[in-house]
């Protein structure tokens, strides 16, 4: 298993952070990398030509490698997953009465576009709602989001790991059912990818949309999409000079060229060479393939185990250890605390997570340890 690692991080040695899920801390190596780019930019006859385009082809083969896909000419670099998700929405047409399926309180960049594209064409958002009671609700969450897939729909767009409350989908099954009736499987993954594994050859989404300043350790406004073969021959929705055709010859840039690079080239934003952000994603993408995802989770699970146990003994619920993620955990808050108490004492003893609704979500990485959850659950045992 992986050891402790926030020796590789810039945080506060006193503090408890577990809220990678809102924004991880930068790794320190990654905060070089990004000062030595900031300052190359005060001698800009130090950026050739080149770089604009070979530093970027090499992260897209590193994210390529992390994400299980050897077509790295299928990922584009994006600043949002607001601006993915447009992208494919720009790149969809329904027809009156399809229905677009959607989890309930999916993260608003994963909807808006959806209901924009719904109103377009006349088409139906459904909503999949989260059982509210019972057991296993994580498990017939997810079998109610298969059986709600049939001839009606077009799109299921979702995520792998919700972002409130950690609970885990069964895309695979998912990606199956949505086949069988010519679905396109839009994904968000945003909260798991660099954290949990992920393979484009086993899921087969037609589209994969990812911000990098959580779990892929970057910085922000900053990003990745994949675009399956049903985005070939798309249309972006901004037109960089970058994404055409012998882009890399300077001299020869006012011929214009209608035709754009191979893949996903073309949904590229422009400036995608950034020359702070992409040396930053690379170290960053670098340093989790390194550790990768699968030992992430198995790191995380070890050190919060034990806690999750006593704090289900106090009262809280969490869901089943099959259903949930172990980098991103929903933890519900009994009837007898008081929320606004528990948030106090958060503050008071200098443990940062976020409360969503009714829920603790609690997101650790390799910054964190068993003494973190020993003191979060010591915290919490202060007000019951």
């Amino acid at each position: 298993m992986l050891n402790h690692q926030k020796d590789k991080f810039s945080l506060d040695k006193d503090d408890i952070y577990l809220n990678t899920a809102y924004m991880s801390p930068l790794l320190k190596s990654v905060e070089k990398v990004g000062i030595e780019a900031l300052q190359q930019k005060g001698n800009p006859y130090k950026i050739l030509p080149n770089d604009f385009f070979e530093p970027v082809t090499e992260l897209k083969k590193l994210y390529a490698s992390l994400i299980g896909t050897k077509e790295y000419n299928r990922i584009a670099c994006i600043p949002s997953v607001s601006y993915g998700i447009a992208t494919v929405t720009n790149n969809i047409k329904l027809n009156s009465g399809d229905e677009i399926l959607v989890v309930e309180d999916q993260f608003p960049s994963n909807f808006y576009s959806w209901k924009k594209l719904a109103e377009t064409y006349n088409a139906i958002i459904k909503i999949i709602e989260k059982p509210k009671s019972g057991n296993h609700i994580a498990k017939r969450w997810n079998e109610h989001i298969i059986e709600a897939i049939t001839s009606k729909t077009a799109v299921v767009a979702m995520c792998q790991v919700h972002w409130a409350d950690g609970t885990l989908f069964d895309l695979i099954s998912i990606r199956k059912k949505a086949h069988k009736h010519n679905a396109l499987l839009i994904i968000d993954g945003t909260q798991s990818i660099g954290a949990m594994p992920f393979s484009i050859d086993k899921i087969k989404p037609d589209a994969l949309v990812c911000a990098i300043y959580k779990w892929l350790l970057g910085p922000y406004s900053f990003g990745f999409a994949y675009f399956g073969s049903y985005f070939d021959n798309g249309f972006p929705i901004e037109e960089s000079w970058c994404n055409r055709k012998n882009s890399e010859d300077f001299s020869g840039l006012t011929n214009y060229n209608d035709d754009y690079k191979d893949g996903a080239n073309r949904y590229c934003m422009g400036e995608t060479a950034n020359f702070i952000s992409v040396p930053m994603a690379t170290k960053a993408v670098e340093q989790i393939i390194e550790w990768s995802p699968k030992s992430i989770q198995e790191y995380c699970f070890e050190i919060s185990k034990d806690a999750l146990i006593e704090l289900q003994k106090l009262g809280f619920t969490i869901e089943d250890i099959n259903y949930r993620s172990h980098h991103l955990i929903g933890i519900r808050i009994p009837d007898f605390i008081n929320i606004e108490t528990l948030k106090q004492q958060f503050n008071k003893h200098k443990i940062y997570l976020s409360i969503r609704g009714n829920y603790i979500r609690v997101a650790p990485h390799l910054y964190n340890s068993k003494e973190d959850f020993n003191q979060l659950l010591n915290c919490i045992k202060t007000i019951i």
